[in-house]
């Protein structure tokens, strides 16, 4: 999908600019993979297994940028990449195109700012205009904080899932499925 380029509002004024991810966005998503990896243990990577090519995660972006059903939105905030949503499809199968999943994670320093709340309004307001009806995402349990802005938005949890994670340290994450309707 293509998303025409919208400046929002941060809670303390600043300006942020939403817009598609680009190719020459590369170099700064793969930090940004790496650096989030390590700011948190509520995703799924290690910050040793992002091993992506500038070259793999160009091909990736255009892939979301040519694609009429999925999107990869990026906030900057003074030229600085400060977190990403993304929208993908669950398949081509007709019974699953009426499903997405959503997914964002923004860098530490840039959280409680509104610009995650902003971010995936946006992602979620795309998602609507394309067709599709619902929208998925996986929470580790204990993420209250996500957990109650996406319920603030309208996601609902419909299931649990015990031991979703296993951390290095032998210790074990569950995850929450949330889901949000559109046209229900």
């Amino acid at each position: 999908m293509i998303y025409q380029d919208r400046e929002i509002q941060t809670k303390d004024g600043r300006t942020v600019i939403l817009r598609n991810a680009r190719p020459e966005d590369s170099e700064a998503l793969i930090e940004y993979l790496k650096v989030t990896a390590t700011e948190t243990s509520f995703l799924v990577s290690e910050p040793e297994e992002i091993t992506l090519t500038m070259e793999q995660e160009e091909r990736f972006i255009r892939t979301k940028m040519e694609s009429p059903d999925e999107l990869m939105l990026i906030g900057t905030l003074d030229g600085k990449h400060v977190g990403n949503c993304a929208i993908c499809s669950l398949g081509a199968k007709q019974r699953y195109r009426h499903r997405c999943s959503v997914a964002i994670a923004l860098y530490q320093e840039y959280c409680g700012l509104g610009i995650g709340r902003q971010m995936l309004k946006a992602a979620l307001d795309e998602a609507e205009k394309y067709g599709y009806e619902q929208v998925e995402l996986e929470v580790i349990a204990s993420n209250t904080g996500a957990i109650a802005l996406y319920e603030s938005l309208g996601f609902h949890i419909y299931g649990t899932m015990k031991h979703n994670m296993k951390y290095k340290d032998g210790t074990y994450a569950d995850a929450h499925m949330m889901v949000k309707y559109f046209n229900h």
